[in-house]
């Protein structure tokens, strides 16, 4: 077999299975399950995947410009040492328990339960729209993500996220070791059940956000219509300007201009565990 193939269209259920030492250009994989299943050292220019579980099992595989409709879902599980540049993904389910996954100028409209369970992963220049991204995911980098969908990094593990838009409730829930650099966040119930969640020069906006969080840091964050936060946080802020209300953090301090409510109620906290610094004065709440 030659090691190039060129402007075909691949049917049939695996049509290219167990390929070595391909560059595939200009070609469509239609009609036909796995068809590049248990691949290694795979090239792909300008190709489209229009049927399902294209990339399964797969090992070095660089993906260029290329195309996967929404049939084509579930499309790369299970592979390790794979880049996808320049692509659009309609397809959901996408990236399973892949290792070693890098992501640059991709759109994802239809990303629902994707890369779930993945380590070592690289996201740049990525548009997603769908729950429950990056679910399980560990020691993930990510740099001008725009997230729109619910659930966002449940359970991830060791992420770092910069220059990035997520509208998303319930995001950061149950992770660890978690920083947000430069980033607009919005969405309810942000980061609960989380330890060592680290924002840095964002905006927030949230419903009960940040709550049962231990090891909470905020450093020069502006929390925008941003009500009942950090409540049972262990908790160390630095907030430019109002937070219109707090709620029975458990410890640490909070800095910030105003405070529009405080609620702490002693039979469910100490409320001498945390300090309060309305910037010109200082009080410890006791």
């Amino acid at each position: 077999m030659s090691n190039e193939i060129r402007a075909q269209r691949l049917t049939g259920e695996r049509a290219l299975f167990m390929s070595r030492g391909l560059k595939i250009y200009d070609t469509i994989f239609d009609d036909g399950e796995s068809p590049l299943k248990e691949s290694r050292d795979i090239e792909l220019t300008n190709c489209s995947f229009k049927w399902k579980y294209p990339l399964w099992y797969c090992q070095d595989i660089t993906v260029n410009d290329c195309q996967w409709f929404e049939m084509a879902r579930a499309g790369v599980w299970y592979t390790r040492s794979i880049a996808v540049n320049r692509a659009v993904i309609e397809a959901p389910k996408n990236f399973r328990r892949c290792r070693d996954l890098t992501l640059r100028d991709v759109d994802m409209p239809n990303a629902s339960e994707t890369l779930w369970s993945c380590d070592g992963v690289t996201l740049e220049n990525v548009s997603v729209r769908g729950d429950y991204f990056a679910m399980n995911s560990s020691r993930v980098s990510a740099d001008n993500l725009r997230l729109v969908g619910n659930y966002g990094f449940d359970g991830a593990r060791d992420v770092t996220l910069t220059n990035s838009r997520l509208l998303t409730k319930d995001a950061f829930w149950n992770c660890e070791n978690v920083t947000v650099r430069d980033s607009f966040i919005s969405g309810e119930y942000l980061g609960w059940n989380s330890k060592n969640l680290t924002f840095e020069n964002c905006t927030i906006e949230s419903l009960q956000g940040m709550c049962y969080i231990q090891n909470l840091t905020l450093r020069n964050c502006k929390l925008l219509n941003t009500t009942l936060a950090f409540e049972y946080a262990s908790v160390d802020a630095d907030i430019q300007g109002r937070v219109d209300s707090v709620i029975n953090p458990t410890s640490g301090t909070i800095r910030a201009d105003t405070i529009g409510e405080l609620i702490l109620e002693r039979d469910k906290i100490d409320p001498a565990r945390t300090r309060i610094i309305l910037r010109d004065q200082e009080a410890r709440v006791g």
